[in-house]
């Protein structure tokens, strides 16, 4: 049996903005679910623009009013990084695409990749919908006012619960 935590890395574009809410969040409630040091949360972007740069200032204060901690740096994820993941969560539709290209060219075999989701396709509102549907998007509230972060976020936190159910009902604490 291995002891490396289970890996769940949250993906968006620039790594600035949803992605670091996802992860954000994610910590928080896999804590809260006792399943921290069985899992392990990050994030990256699949563009490079922002490596290094810290969340957007609005990511970054409305996570701070909602009470998430976050220390961040941007990341890019390449195919190199699939055989240390379990589950990848994917943001948007082309997120997903360009994460389905990448787990192609990894050169793993299908057994050995990382399973692929929506990041909302585990709230319960939506999981009746077939991934990637457009509906299951966190819309990119980048070009945005702070409102847009601000409904990121109650995606993302609706959706949170969803995820670390689904973490807390598998056998990873076996």
């Amino acid at each position: 049996m291995s002891t490396r935590p289970y890996r769940v890395t949250v993906v968006c574009l620039g790594n600035i903005c949803r992605s670091p809410m996802g992860e954000a969040v994610l910590r928080e409630r896999v804590a809260a679910a006792g399943l921290d040091g069985v899992v392990s949360v990050d994030s990256a972007g699949t563009g490079d623009w922002h490596l290094g740069h810290p969340a957007d200032p609005r990511a970054r204060a409305t996570l701070t009013a909602a009470g998430y901690p976050l220390d961040h740096a941007a990341r890019q994820i390449t195919p190199d990084w699939m055989g240390d993941i379990d589950l990848l969560l994917a943001m948007d539709q082309a997120n997903y695409a360009d994460l389905a290209a990448m787990l192609e060219t990894s050169g793993l075999a299908e057994a050995d990749r990382p399973v692929l989701r929506m990041f909302r396709s585990y709230d319960p509102d939506l999981a009746h919908l077939p991934e990637p549907h457009a509906d299951l998007a966190v819309p990119d509230p980048y070009f945005g006012d702070t409102d847009g972060f601000a409904d990121s976020l109650r995606m993302i936190e609706k959706a949170a619960d969803g995820i670390v159910d689904g973490l807390r009902d598998s056998s990873l604490q076996a």
